[in-house]
């Protein structure tokens, strides 16, 4: 046996492969053999087989899933290096959108069951640890005047949206199958730090309202009978039909928001750990039935931030997405700002989603301003300055300029620079603006902002 030979038959060894490496996998629901990380490896699981945890590079972590061995092209594998790249016989080749088979043995159909993913409480404990030690380094000089963070973890969170630096290993991995809130069954997205006991059950029931979670469905049975909540908690600040909006404040009510935040974690992948809900408030939407108010979605905000931003985090939850309730929820955060008499922008990094969604309404709210902007004085076309524009939609000025150019409205004419709009620009304008059915209606908002700049209003 040649040299060549002997790599090939110790590459398409499962044995061989361990945490790190890269290879081609078989993405669940398709043809497709994207190139994938082996996050974890799970060896004779309770049917027996040997299962991997795999991250497919450059697709969202929301994608990440349990494979069994069938699904590994072994192949071209990248073997991880002490330096943390990865290496192999065929590093730097492009993997090919379908492999066919090695041999003649065939693939079987994608596996329903994934294992439980087993993660200890002292794992957990050391990953958030870490976490928070790295938050206390960095923003040691920005607050000094915040609130001491508990010594001993606790897996809370915050309505802050900060992008991991490090990812753990722990935290990497989706630790809950399922969860069951009010009528929908879910499945989540990404890891959050439920309790190591609710995360080995099949599904982690949560009341809709209190947002409390259970381990069975008699037990949620049992707590809603005790359970007097039928809205979030706080105050309603706007109705319209069947849409309302709740705010609630982090620290009355701070065992909503925690629940809150940990349901969010679910299904948001930029989103640090912390302990303290007390400078946040929370902007609960709901949809309303004979039932109760049912939770569609929440942004949460600063109540004091020194950046003008508006939204800290926003979700709208999977049930209720792609219906217009994503652009809702902005529209909500921006007329707030316009009762504050500010400019606003959403924290950043955003989510893939999350950019998508307010990309989509700034260009929308914008051209429906240039649309609408009529002439003034002699002036045979309406003129209106990027100032205007942020006074009147309370868009912050980088956002209205970076829309503007993704647009590609903005050009240089005799020395100063102008926006043009064409007609296939507006009609296109006009058959997106038809969509969105459901608007934010000032008149029924019934609210008054605070000056949270007084530490005795918290």
């Amino acid at each position: 046996m040649d040299v060549d030979e002997a790599v090939q038959s110790i590459c398409e060894s499962t044995a061989s492969l361990s945490e790190g490496c890269r290879l081609p996998v078989r993405m669940t629901g398709t043809n497709d053999w994207p190139l994938a990380e082996i996050i974890s490896i799970k060896e004779q699981a309770e049917d027996g087989n040997t299962w991997y945890y795999v991250h497919y590079v450059d697709f969202n972590k929301r994608l990440d899933e349990w494979v069994m061995e069938e699904y590994l092209d072994t192949r071209k594998v990248q073997f991880p290096r002490k330096d943390g790249l990865t290496t192999g016989q065929n590093t730097g080749v492009t993997t090919p959108k379908r492999i066919p088979p090695i041999g003649e043995r065939s693939r079987p159909a994608s596996p329903i069951h994934s294992p439980d993913i087993v993660n200890g409480s002292a794992v957990l404990a050391a990953a958030l640890q870490k976490k928070i030690n790295r938050k206390r380094k960095a923003t040691s000089t920005e607050n000094e005047d915040s609130q001491e963070v508990p010594t001993t973890p606790t897996p809370r969170q915050s309505g802050s949206m900060v992008t991991h630096g490090h990812d753990d290993v722990v935290t990497r991995m989706k630790n809950v199958q399922l969860i069951e809130l009010g009528q929908h069954r879910i499945k989540p997205w990404y890891f959050a730090p439920y309790p190591q006991e609710m995360c080995t059950m099949t599904c982690i029931y949560i009341c809709e309202f209190c947002l409390k979670y259970r381990k069975s469905r008699k037990c949620l049975e049992r707590h809603i009978k005790k359970c007097n909540l039928r809205h979030p908690p706080g105050n309603e600040i706007y109705r319209k039909q069947t849409i309302s909006f709740f705010e609630i404040d982090g620290r009355k009510n701070k065992s909503y928001a925690q629940n809150l935040c940990l349901l969010a974690k679910l299904f948001l992948d930029h989103k640090t750990l912390y302990y303290d809900t007390d400078p946040f408030l929370f902007y609960v939407m709901t949809e309303f039935d004979s039932r109760g108010f049912h939770i569609v979605g929440y942004f949460s905000k600063e109540k004091e931030s020194t950046e003008d931003y508006n939204v800290a985090c926003i979700l709208t939850m999977p049930p209720y997405q792609r219906k217009g309730y994503g652009k809702l929820l902005i529209e909500f955060s921006y007329e707030l700002s316009k009762f504050e008499g500010k400019t606003g922008s959403p924290e950043k990094p955003l989510s893939d989603l999350g950019l998508l969604s307010y990309r989509s309404y700034w260009a929308q709210t914008i051209l429906e301003i240039l649309i609408l902007a009529k002439p003034t004085g002699d002036n045979e076309k309406p003129q209106i300055t990027i100032n205007e524009i942020c006074e009147l939609t309370s868009i912050k000025k980088e956002d209205v300029i970076s829309t503007l150019q993704i647009l590609n409205l903005i050009n240089y004419y005799k020395g100063q620079y102008i926006i043009c709009i064409n007609k296939e620009t507006i009609d296109q304008h006009r058959k997106a603006m038809e969509k969105r059915k459901i608007r934010i209606d000032s008149k029924c908002l019934h609210w008054t902002p605070k000056d949270w700049s007084k530490r005795s209003k918290w």
